[in-house]
C-alpha cells in the first residue's frame, strides 16, 4: 500500500539477500534511554571531584544528618579485613574525622576474622546478636539488613571485606554525593574489575555484572542502564531510604536495593562515583551460576508477572571418577526481609513509631509488619505490592 512502512528491509552486501525486519524504537522507549544517557552525565563523578576537606566541611554543616557508619560484612575474611579496616581508621578517623562509626559484622566465620578486624580497630559485631528473637538465615543480604540496627549513622556505607589494594577513596568517594546533594540517596562505586592477575584481564571481572544484571536492567528498567557497577559491593545511602526497602537475603540484594530505590526516589536519587580499580578474590564458575540465579529470581519478584511455583533451587553438574556426569541442585534462597523500620526493635532503638508504609504518599502502601515474626525466610510475597501503585515511575 502506498504509503505504508516496508515490513521488511533487504540486506545486501552478503553472498545472498536475506529479508530482515528492521529495528522500530518506540518513542517511549527512546525517551527512557535519553534519560538514562541524561543520567550519566548528569550524576557520575570521580572521587577526586571531592577532596576530603569539602568532604568534612559539608559534613560539620550537615549536622546529625552528616554522621556515618562504615559496615563491612564478613565471612572468613581474616587475609583482607584487617588492612581495610586499619587503612580507613588511620586515614578516615584518625586523620580526617569523616566516618563516625567503623563496623564489621561477622557472619559466621570459622577463621580469626573477628580478632584481625578487633586488633585493627573496628567495632564487631556478630549477625546472630543483632535482632537475636529472628533466627538468622545465610547471605549477605540478611547481614547488610541487621546492620541498620546495629549502626547508628544517618548515612551507612556497606564495603565488601575481601577487596585487595584497598584504597579508601572507595569510601571517601562514595560519600561525596550523599553530603554534598541533598537529592541524592543512593551512591553505587564504579571501578575496573580485573579478572585475576593475567594483564589481558584487566578490564574481564564482573562476569555476572555483564552476563546477567546489565541485561536485566537495559530490558526492563532501561532508565539504570547507566549504572556501571549495579551489583558492586561498595555502596552508600541515607537511613531514611534504606529503612524503608526489603532486602533480599542473599546475592540479590543490590540489584534489589537498587531497583526499588528507583521506584521509591526516582533516577535522580541514584547517582555513581568512579573509585579506580576493584581487586578481589574471583570466584568460580559453579558459584556465579548461583550468584545469577539469585539476581535472575530477586529481579523476577519485581516485574509485572513474576513466575510462579518455579524452584528456588539451582541444578548444576559435576564430574564423577566414572567419568559420567552428576547432578547437584543448589537451593537459591529468594525470601526477603521486610523494611526495617516496620521491626518494633529498631523502631525502639531509633525512637519512631513501627510503621509498614514507606510515607511521603500519605496512602499508607507498605509491606506487613508483622511478618517479621514469621519463620526464618518466610517474609512478604513481592515489593511490587507496595512499590508499583503508589511509587512506580
Amino acid at each position: 500500500m502506498r504509503g505504508s512502512p516496508e515490513l521488511f528491509e533487504t540486506v545486501t552486501d552478503g553472498p545472498e539477500n536475506i529479508p530482515v525486519r528492521p529495528i522500530r524504537e518506540t518513542p517511549g522507549a527512546l525517551s527512557v534511554l535519553e534519560d538514562a544517557k541524561r543520567w550519566l552525565d548528569r550524576r557520575s563523578w570521580a572521587a577526586a571531584d571531592r577532596p576530603l576537606p569539602d568532604l568534612l566541611a559539608a559534613k560539620r554543616a550537615a549536622g546529625p544528618a552528616g554522621s556515618i557508619s562504615v559496615v563491612l560484612p564478613a565471612l572468613n575474611e581474616e587475609a583482607t579485613v584487617g588492612t581495610i579496616v586499619e587503612k580507613l581508621r588511620r586515614e578516615l578517623m584518625d586523620a580526617v574525622p569523616l566516618i563516625d562509626e567503623l563496623m564489621v559484622i561477622d557472619s559466621g566465620s570459622t577463621d580469626r576474622t573477628s580478632e584481625v578486624a578487633a586488633a585493627a580497630g573496628a567495632k564487631v559485631v556478630h549477625r546472630d546478636e543483632i535482632l537475636p528473637r529472628l533466627p538468622a538465615v545465610p547471605g549477605k543480604g540478611e547481614v547488610l539488613w541487621r546492620s541498620l540496627l546495629a549502626a547508628d549513622g544517618e548515612i551507612v556505607c556497606f564495603v565488601d571485606a575481601d577487596l585487595r589494594d584497598f584504597d579508601c577513596r572507595f569510601v571517601s568517594g562514595i560519600l561525596g554525593p550523599l553530603l554534598t546533594e541533598p537529592e541524592v540517596q543512593l551512591v553505587k562505586a564504579m571501578y575496573d574489575r580485573p579478572l585475576g592477575e593475567n594483564p589481558s584481564g584487566a578490564r574481564q571481572g564482573g562476569r555476572v555484572t555483564e552476563l546477567v544484571a546489565r541485561p536485566l536492567l537495559n530490558l526492563h528498567w532501561p532508565q539504570l542502564a547507566g549504572v556501571v557497577q549495579p551489583l558492586g559491593g561498595e555502596y552508600a545511602a541515607r537511613r531514611a531510604l534504606l529503612e524503608r526497602l526489603p532486602f533480599p537475603v542473599g546475592y540479590g540484594v543490590e540489584l534489589g536495593l537498587l531497583v526499588d530505590t528507583l521506584h521509591v526516589a526516582g533516577l535522580d536519587a541514584v547517582a555513581q562515583v568512579d573509585v579506580g580499580v576493584r581487586r578481589h578474590r574471583n570466584q568460580d564458575g559453579q558459584a556465579l551460576g548461583r550468584m545469577a540465579a539469585a539476581i535472575l529470581r530477586t529481579a523476577e519478584r519485581r516485574l509485572p508477572r513474576p513466575g510462579i511455583g518455579r524452584p528456588a533451587g539451582l541444578t548444576q553438574f559435576e564430574r564423577t571418577p566414572d567419568g559420567g556426569f552428576a547432578p547437584r541442585t543448589h537451593p537459591i534462597d529468594t525470601s526477603e526481609r521486610p523494611p526495617m523500620i516496620s521491626v518494633p526493635e529498631y523502631a525502639a532503638r531509633r525512637g519512631t513509631g513501627v510503621t509498614a508504609g514507606l510515607g511521603g504518599d500519605g496512602d499508607g502502601a507498605g509491606p506487613p509488619g508483622g511478618v517479621i515474626d514469621a519463620m526464618p525466610g518466610q517474609t512478604f510475597d513481592s515489593p511490587r505490592s507496595w512499590q508499583s501503585s503508589a511509587h512506580g515511575r
